[in-house]
């Protein structure tokens, strides 16, 4: 009877795993939907989407030499497999030439190359369970591997002390789908599945204590940073625009935080030099 809860519960867990997988798999859509608007990629990166691809292929490889309990895997997986594929078809139709070349050579040598290596390889040099458990680890370490990619992402709310760029709702999703794998992962008895998810939920609620933080800074900023912010990105557009020679610019988000924090030396050095008696407003 305890087996039969266990798997029972599996089951809802996995079913609700894929729900909220689906959710996240959709969360780009409203980008894509801007960039099918306005004609062009704007700035942004297929490389996300291609790791996602990526992922989505190796789990679904897994949950296929899996011998049980590899439904639920199989399902969200190749739904994502679908929606990744069709993101990066979207960005190839509409990106700019040098984009498309790159993307075409990201795509060639990471999905296609690196997972058919990986495939192949496990194929000729692996049998039953061993092959499993080989996949299995693979699996694990490139999800522990996506799953630090957001530090990157952190140090910027830190940095900057906003949180535009990570939105509660993506970082919720992405912690309840973590939440919902491990638990799935552990009732079937599949660690390979369970264990990358702890990490996973980790930094989820990491990121939701950040936007916490952060976000009524975020709100509470005065005029003047936001029109800083503005201007260095402005500032950095042209830059582009001038260096390239043609209207192809690309937003450096590592040059923004520079012209941030060079306007806030300037700006602090003025407010030192001037120190008056009584308050008065800024202007710009």
């Amino acid at each position: 009877m305890a087996l039969l809860t266990a798997l029972h519960m599996a089951s809802v867990f996995g079913i609700l795993g894929n729900i909220v997988s689906f959710m996240v798999f959709l969360a780009p859509v409203p980008t894509f939907y801007k960039i099918y608007k306005k004609k062009s990629t704007q700035g942004f990166q297929a490389i996300p989407y291609s790791v996602a691809l990526f992922s989505a292929m190796l789990l679904l490889y897994y949950a296929f030499l899996k011998k049980s309990n590899g439904l639920m895997i199989i399902t969200i997986n190749s739904i994502g497999c679908a929606i990744e594929a069709t993101y990066l078809t979207l960005f190839i139709i509409y990106a700019t030439k040098e984009s498309k070349i790159y993307t075409t050579k990201l795509l060639l040598l990471f999905n296609v190359g690196a997972c058919g290596f990986i495939m192949l390889g496990t194929s000729l040099f692996s049998k039953g369970d061993t092959r499993i458990s080989v996949v299995g680890w693979i699996c694990a370490v490139f999800s522990v591997c996506t799953f630090v990619a957001p530090l990157s992402i952190m140090r910027l709310v830190i940095k900057t002390k906003s949180v535009e760029y990570m939105p509660f709702a993506l970082s919720f999703f992405l912690t309840l789908c973590a939440v919902m794998w491990f638990f799935y992962g552990f009732l079937i008895h599949d660690y390979f599945i369970a264990t990358p998810n702890i990490l996973g939920f980790t930094f989820g609620v990491a990121q939701m204590v950040l936007y916490l933080i952060y976000n009524n800074k975020t709100q509470a900023l005065p005029e003047t940073k936001v029109l800083d912010l503005t201007i260095a990105m402005e500032m950095n557009v042209e830059f582009k625009e001038k260096q390239n020679g043609e209207d192809k610019a690309v937003l450096d988000l590592s040059a923004i935080i520079l012209e941030i924090e060079e306007l806030e030396e300037k700006q602090n050095g003025e407010d030192k030099g001037n120190k008056p008696n009584k308050p008065s407003e800024l202007t710009v």
